[in-house]
């Protein structure tokens, strides 16, 4: 390989990674908001002590 096609390989490699980290998420999770707590809360006396 010439040196020309290393460099071009480099560059579009880093452009790449660049893109993807700064461009739009692409993420796809629903728009549901904070979710309600429905575990019971920490009771000492109830709870064992290891």
């Amino acid at each position: 390989m010439d040196i020309s096609k290393i460099i071009a390989n480099i560059t579009q490699y880093i452009s790449e990674a660049a893109m993807r980290i700064f461009g739009p998420t692409d993420d796809a999770y629903p728009a549901v908001g904070v979710q309600p707590f429905t575990g019971e809360p920490y009771d000492e006396d109830r709870d064992d002590n290891w």
